[in-house]
């Protein structure tokens, strides 16, 4: 029995076409096959998350399934039943990363003039730095492309059309779909003339260093979409679409939430009981910070401004720098002799006051 769409995409039957789409982002990501390399199970997931997007997305489907259910699509060619990983991709890729734009979401069963090469898919690891700033990456693919001296035919099977129809009966009437021609794979084209070395479809693999701007601000899952660098497609085709998976690099003094940055400052004991001004190496530059006497380790000092910068363009995130008192772990005779005599002195012993808050309550603010 068919799961529902519904509890595929964790979402009520009220939600939003816009929570709709962010629940699809959302497993999309987790499922995402470049996530989980081999994985079985995750590929199927990754397909059903596709097959309820597909029809939760369109109010049309949507309506037909909140009121006939799975049976509304079992022969009306709807429903994504037959979807394979570049229909998703080339449908639904640019849901990954939507700030990039290019697609659009044109569904099943839509016309086709030309059929259109497959998409490829890569996987761009960046440093926080260049999250923060930006960058504009060369690398290199290896891609099909017409090989030299092919030539091709009207196909017979569609006439050119590259698409075949078919009419089906279903619970809500007759309704009419179209599917890519088996015979040409949508190019309304067959071949006639294969050069030597070429494969069945008159196709070679090339290498061709691609140049891929990724602007500052993109997050670990987001997809990428290099227009027309995938594979060519035969005859009169288009070709398909570069995928890029944006994977970031562990930085080892900053953590990343959002757009927002997470530092440690660890200072002794001395700088926290006397106070001192230090200097924070950022991803762009410098920023010095001044640290009253008697600062408690675990206050959180928040610099505006600081962060990562936002997608859309929306200012920048802010960094957070969490001060950490460092205890020695060995002392000398003089230290020990030093500290066993603030043992007994008033103003060594703990008495905390209002201001300083319990780390419940500093957590509770961050997430304020």
């Amino acid at each position: 029995m068919k799961r529902d769409f519904y509890e595929i995409l964790g979402v009520s039957k009220g939600a939003s076409t816009n929570e709709i789409k962010k629940a699809y982002r959302k497993k999309a990501i987790e499922f995402h096959p470049d996530k989980n390399p081999g994985d079985k199970e995750a590929e199927a997931n990754f397909k059903k998350a596709a097959e309820a997007y597909e029809v939760l997305s369109d109010p049309q489907k949507k309506s037909q399934y909140d009121q006939f259910g799975h049976s509304a699509f079992e022969s009306s060619g709807f429903g994504g039943g037959g979807m394979n990983m570049d229909d998703i991709f080339s449908q639904f890729g640019d849901i990954f990363g939507s700030a990039f734009g290019g697609g659009g979401f044109g569904g099943f069963g839509q016309s086709q003039a030309r059929g259109k090469g497959s998409n490829l898919r890569i996987r761009v690891h960046l440093s926080l730095n260049e999250v923060v700033n930006g960058v504009e990456k060369k690398v290199k693919v290896r891609r099909k492309v017409q090989a030299h001296g092919v030539s091709y035919t009207t196909c017979v099977t569609c006439e050119g059309r590259g698409q075949v129809m078919r009419i089906t009966n279903t619970i809500l009437g007759r309704m009419q779909s179209s599917s890519t021609c088996p015979k040409c794979n949508g190019s309304g084209q067959t071949i006639s003339n294969r050069p030597s070395g070429s494969d069945t479809n008159g196709m070679v693999e090339s290498e061709e260093t691609v140049s891929i701007k990724i602007p500052a601000g993109v997050e670990e899952g987001m997809q990428l979409k290099v227009t027309g660098k995938g594979n060519e497609a035969s005859g009169n085709g288009i070709s398909g679409d570069l995928l890029v998976m944006i994977q970031e690099k562990t930085d080892e003094s900053f953590v990343r939430e959002g757009n927002h940055l997470h530092f440690d400052l660890y200072i002794s004991i001395a700088e926290a009981a006397l106070g001192v001004s230090k200097e924070i190496d950022l991803l762009e530059g410098k920023v010095r910070i001044k640290l009253e006497s008697g600062i408690q380790s675990g206050k959180t000092l928040r610099l505006r401004g600081k962060g990562i910068p936002d997608l859309n363009g929306y200012g920048k995130g802010d960094l957070l720098v969490h001060v950490n008192v460092w205890t020695p772990k060995t002392l000398n005779k003089e230290q020990k002799q030093f500290f066993q005599k603030m043992l007994r002195d008033e103003n060594f012993i703990p008495n905390p006051d209002k201001a300083d808050k319990s780390f419940f309550e500093k957590v509770k603010d961050m997430f304020a």
